[in-house]
Parts: structure tokens; sequence; C-alpha cells
């Protein structure tokens, strides 16, 4: 199960981690946190020095009811961050964390990767164009609305099944194109309440189905730690714990604030299974 970024094959047969740079400045866990070039270097050459196969890169802000921003703001946040580590990191494979593809389009060209979309390319028609046409894998989430409405829409019938045929569906529209470096992540807390969250994780498993690697984004979110009384900064070892069960679940990526502990967790995953 590999994926090719920038003509790098990258073997997720074993699992790799994602480390998380928000440069928005209301993320719900670090927002606001990488202001300044030297922070920002200094926070990935963090995160790659402990194991971090990848950076996901996002300016806009997917939480509940986050704050609608621009595109042209999105772009102006988002670009001179993917020239400055692609200058400072020639080998780093950058994700784009966005559902809009003029963004997806001009970070691309300027260095990035992979495309992190959450919205799995229903938010902008144009978007699997500019995958398909640059030829970088591309990372489908599942959601419903859009971050201001998605928590108003978790009614489901069959929410497993329902996750199902969603990605059946982007999947075809995504290889009908020419796209085949796909990779579904079945997006906690995005249109789903609390026990759904849980339900998903606890069936996980079931979106092998697919035959595509799987991403999971627990990292420091409301279903931990509101299950903990707690909040997103005392979260680390629910996330560790939430991330092991991912990797048993079939997770092929972790995308995570925390890298050491992710790989820590990937390592001695690998250790039972070897």
């Amino acid at each position: 199960m590999t994926i090719n970024c920038k003509g790098l094959l990258i073997d997720l047969s074993k699992p790799k981690v994602m480390g998380i740079l928000n440069v928005t400045p209301n993320s719900f866990f670090d927002g606001g946190k990488y202001k300044y070039a030297d922070e920002i270097v200094a926070q990935v050459q963090k995160m790659l020095s402990e194991g971090a196969t990848f950076i996901d890169i996002g300016a806009y802000s997917s939480k509940p009811n986050a704050e609608f921003v621009s595109v042209e703001e999105e772009i102006a946040r988002i670009v001179p961050i993917v020239e400055l580590l692609v200058q400072q990191f020639p080998n780093i494979l950058i994700s784009i964390d966005t559902f809009r593809s003029e963004v997806a389009e001009a970070c691309i060209l300027k260095g990035a990767a992979l495309i992190n979309d959450i919205s799995a390319g229903k938010l902008d028609d144009l978007m699997l164009g500019v995958v398909a046409k640059y030829k970088v894998p591309y990372i489908m989430m599942h959601m419903r609305g859009t971050p201001q409405t998605m928590q108003t829409l978790t009614e489901y019938e069959d929410l497993i099944k329902e996750m199902l045929l969603y990605f059946s569906e982007r999947i075809a529209a995504a290889r009908s194109l020419g796209i085949h470096d796909l990779i579904v992540d079945p997006g906690f807390g995005f249109a789903k309440t609390l026990e759904q969250n849980y339900e998903v994780l606890q069936k996980m498993e079931l979106l092998q189905q697919l035959e595509l690697p799987i991403l999971a984004g627990v990292s420091r979110k409301s279903m931990i730690y509101k299950v903990l009384n707690t909040n997103a900064s005392e979260s680390l070892n629910g996330t560790t714990a939430l991330n092991t069960i991912s990797l048993v679940k079939g997770a092929s990526i972790l995308r995570v604030h925390d890298v050491k502990e992710a790989v820590e967790c990937v390592t001695l995953f690998n250790a039972m299974n070897s």
C-alpha cells in the first residue's frame, strides 16, 4: 500500500505519522501559537526530528462553528509558510489541509506534496480536477455540510454503512479523473455526535473494505476531553490511548499535534506485529 509523493514512494503498510501545523489564529488547540518564521521552522524541525513523515498545514480552522475565511486570506496565510518550509527543508512532504481548489493549486505550485480535504471535493467542484492535474495524493474525509453547519447534521440510519456509501461515491469520482493515490479519513468530530465518534472508532476496521489507507485524526479532540472532563491541553494521554486503538483498527496514518508520542505508539504497534 504505497502512495507517490513528488516521485517518492511512501509505504503505508507500516503506519506513518503526520504532524499538524496550524497557522490559523483560532484553531481549537494551538491557534495563534506559530506566527513567526523562526517559531514555525523550529516546530517543524521538532516534528520532523521526532519522526513525522508528513507535515499537515491548515490556514482555515474547521472546528465546529469556525468563522468563515476568504480564499484570498487563506492563500495569504498559507502560501508563505509552504515557501518557507520547502526552502528550509527541501525534502519535506507537506500536506495542505484545505477544501478549496485555488488554495490547493497555489500550494502545490510552491512544493506541497498532498492535499487533505475535509469535504472530499464536495465543497469545491474544481478540487478533484486540480488533484488530478498535479497527480498528488488526496486525503478525503467524511463530513456533512460545512464547518459552520456540520454539528446540526448528525442523524444517520446506519452511520458506517452511510460512510461506506459516501466514500465509494467519492472514490469513484476521483478515480474517474485518474486519481489513484487516495486515503480515507473517517472524520472524527465532523457531523458526528460524541457517541457516533466512538461508534466509528469501534468499527473503523470496516473501512478497510475500501482497500485504501485510513487516516485517523483524533488528536486532542473533544471526543477525548469531554469524556475525561478535561480540556484539549490536558488530552495528550487520551490521544495516545485512542491513537493506539486506531492503529489496531487499521489506521495507516496518525494525524497528530504531538509527534513523539504518536511515533512511540507506532513503534510499539510494529513491535507487536513483527
